[in-house]
């Protein structure tokens, strides 16, 4: 056996061509001691060139190449890859890393630049009027919105009419955005699943409540998300919204809320503001935001539960449309109130005693509670 042994290693070592490292060791016959030690000085990475790896694994009779198991070649070919691997330089994001959030204005150009004619065709931008009511409107109403300005609210409208689609990549990163923000979390989520009913969407998927407000509803949700004012106020109307007794669905009430601006539009109850402001979508967008945050102010402070959503739903529009200049300057102030840490929705609510409805009226005095001895008329705002 060792003589066999012996002309094995010989022939093995002339046919890989590695003679001159080798036959030192091998020049003694048949001494395993010596055969050990012809080795001793060959790197580990090297064995691969010198066919010992193979050698060691054959089998006695024969000498012939057993069969390798799939985990020894999955090693083997770890092993063979280790010199191959390259520290990550930071230039290529790994698949696990989260996506980039997309701000408010590169959504926007999204569509400003996308084919939206189909869309399009479908809105009615303004109200038609007949009769008493046209002539009314025509008299007493709002001025009609500026000629340069109509595309801008034609745009507003169209996105309106624009579905949720999963395979569009700004769409999925708008969904990605508003839940990042929102729950604080640093990873992505799926764009199905039941992490959107924890942030008040009907269902696993937020497509399915946007009926009647389009993609529009997840830009303004965006819009409240990207500001860091206003998302101190989407935050603490999220943490409202999951009260134990007020709870309602935070996402489902924002895009009503949407319908209420969307309405507000096409009824020209807008148009004052945006002539005068020479704008159309920041109008929109803040309209949507105090209206927001009037509902807030209103569900906290007159205790209101779901069963009373329809009825505040339907009184906030009334006034959302009779004063939208009123909201948007309850709105200025509030978010004058952030940026001094003087303003909170919820703060009252964790005062006690008989101070706390004191607290109430510092908090919300110039906020969302008229102004005293306001010469602007006496709505509740």
């Amino acid at each position: 056996m060792n003589e066999k042994s012996c002309s094995f290693h010989n022939e093995k070592e002339l046919r890989d061509g590695q003679v001159e490292s080798v036959s030192a060791g091998s020049s003694t016959p048949c001494d395993k001691d010596n055969s050990a030690l012809a080795f001793r000085g060959i790197p580990i990475s090297a064995l691969k060139s010198y066919s010992v790896l193979q050698a060691l694994t054959a089998e006695a009779n024969g000498w012939t190449t057993a069969v390798v198991s799939t985990d020894v070649l999955r090693a083997q070919e770890e092993w063979e890859a280790v010199d191959n691997i390259q520290p990550e330089t930071g230039s290529q994001a790994s698949s696990d890393q989260p996506g980039q959030l997309i701000s408010f204005s590169e959504a926007l150009q999204h569509f400003q630049t996308a084919d939206l004619s189909s869309f399009k065709k479908r809105i009615q931008p303004t109200i038609r009027r007949t009769g008493l009511a046209a002539l009314r409107h025509c008299l007493f109403g709002p001025p009609k919105l500026h000629q340069g300005l109509r595309e801008e609210r034609d745009l507003v409208l169209t996105i309106a009419q624009c579905g949720l689609d999963s395979r569009d990549p700004v769409h999925g990163r708008v969904l990605q955005t508003i839940y990042r923000k929102l729950t604080g979390s640093k990873f992505d989520c799926a764009l199905h699943g039941d992490h959107w009913e924890d942030l008040g969407f009907q269902g696993a998927n937020p497509a399915t409540d946007l009926r009647g407000a389009g993609f529009l509803a997840l830009l303004h949700l965006l819009y409240l998300v990207m500001d860091s004012k206003t998302l101190l106020m989407a935050q603490e109307i999220l943490r409202l919204s999951r009260h134990h007794i007020q709870q309602f669905p935070f996402c489902l009430m924002s895009v009503n809320i949407t319908r209420i601006a969307i309405q507000a539009l096409r009824e020209e109850c807008l148009s004052r503001e945006c002539n005068r402001q020479q704008k159309v979508i920041p109008v929109v967008n803040n309209f949507y935001a105090a209206t927001f945050l009037h509902l807030a102010h209103i569900w906290r402070t007159q205790q209101k539960t779901i069963s009373d959503s329809g009825f505040v739903l339907k009184d906030l529009e009334v006034l959302a449309k009779k004063s939208p200049r009123r909201l948007l300057k309850t709105l200025e102030s509030y978010l004058a109130g952030v940026s001094k840490g003087q303003a909170s929705l919820l703060g009252a609510q964790k005062c006690c005693g008989p101070q706390a409805s004191h607290a109430k009226e510092v908090i919300f005095t110039g906020v969302c509670d008229p102004f005293p001895h306001s010469s602007e008329g006496t709505w509740m705002i």
